[in-house]
């Protein structure tokens, strides 16, 4: 009883605002410059997009001599890409970056340089830091920070992949039961996140995001059977059912991942780091809902209907999600 009443509030709090959002965060943009010549660079921008929706942010290049568009903007998964040329008589190493329009949003822009003798470099810019100046080569601490930062910010704008964990935690009964369940989902996306970045298998995204959202209608069912007292594989062995969706979701992740590239210098630490940040912010969700979960805990004694508020809103939701990226194969 306390944990569907606590489900009920929980969700209540948390699922209003989901409905007015997208089931993933907003991806970052990702600005990659290539020196081709001493005073010639190859500039790849690619911003994110949803549907026909494109953010506009612009790259500024104040002290670059010139800089022009070299092929007609194309469109690609979820974003737009357009390429350009930089022409500068000075280093790129210490010149001024900045995105504009990049402080109305609430996106992330990864910048990736690569050299004329091979040196590499990364930095990122936010809406509330919008300006940086090009570094040298990369050191490893960057990389840690970038892709950490990366991870944790993937998984907490990640509706989806909360939802899921969300309705895992609302099913599962028992603390110890709840660590197992999160530790197999946590050990499957770290398998498939890992091999689909480092090329051993290989999803198409479309029909991946699809089956995580189908997930999360399989779990939102199973939350209205064990109500109703019967005794599904869910409610027995929750970690078997975590286990084999997140390898699913791990290929979410990793599609994600892809959007953004890695350093080719650094891919282990990259992806690693990663890792670690999704971790961290899946840390910290769990840990939230716990404490929601135990501070609404009563004995008060609501309608049924008002039982079954968690299960229905998160179906409801995961079932739109369902039919939409469906529609999207087309």
């Amino acid at each position: 009883m306390k944990r569907m009443i606590s489900g009920f509030l929980l969700a209540a709090i948390w699922l209003g605002p989901v409905l007015s959002v997208f089931a993933h965060e907003m991806r970052p943009a990702y600005l990659q410059i290539t020196q081709v010549e001493d005073n010639r660079y190859q500039v790849h921008w690619k911003v994110p997009r949803r549907g026909d929706l494109v953010i506009r942010l612009n790259p500024v290049f104040p002290h670059a001599d010139s800089i022009r568009q070299v092929i007609l903007p194309q469109t690609v998964s979820g974003a737009m890409l357009y390429s350009y040329e930089l022409h500068s008589d000075r280093q790129l190493e210490g010149q001024s970056l900045y995105i504009e329009g990049l402080e109305r949003t609430m996106v992330d822009v990864l910048v990736s340089v690569e050299y004329l003798n091979g040196e590499k470099a990364s930095l990122m810019l936010k809406p509330d830091d919008n300006q940086a100046v090009f570094p040298g080569v990369t050191t490893k601490w960057n990389v840690i920070r970038t892709y950490t930062t990366l991870g944790v910010e993937h998984i907490l704008f990640g509706v989806d992949h909360l939802l899921f964990v969300l309705a895992l935690m609302i099913i599962t009964r028992g603390l110890m039961k709840i660590i197992k369940t999160i530790t197999a989902f946590t050990l499957a996306h770290s398998i498939t996140l890992s091999l689909a970045v480092l090329g051993f298998v290989n999803f198409p995204g479309p029909p991946v995001e699809a089956v995580i959202a189908l997930s999360i209608v399989f779990l939102a069912l199973e939350i209205i059977k064990n109500q109703q007292g019967q005794q599904t594989l869910t409610g027995r062995k929750p970690w078997l059912v975590a286990f084999t969706f997140g390898l699913l979701h791990g290929l979410g992740f990793a599609g994600a991942l892809a959007d953004v590239g890695l350093p080719q210098t650094e891919i282990p630490l990259a992806l690693g780091f990663f890792n670690i940040g999704v971790e961290l912010g899946q840390i910290a969700f769990v840990l939230v809902v716990a404490l929601l979960l135990n501070l609404f805990a009563t004995r008060i004694s609501w309608p049924v209907v008002l039982k079954k508020f968690p299960a229905y809103a998160i179906g409801s939701v995961s079932a739109f999600w369902l039919i939409e990226r469906i529609a999207g194969f087309w």
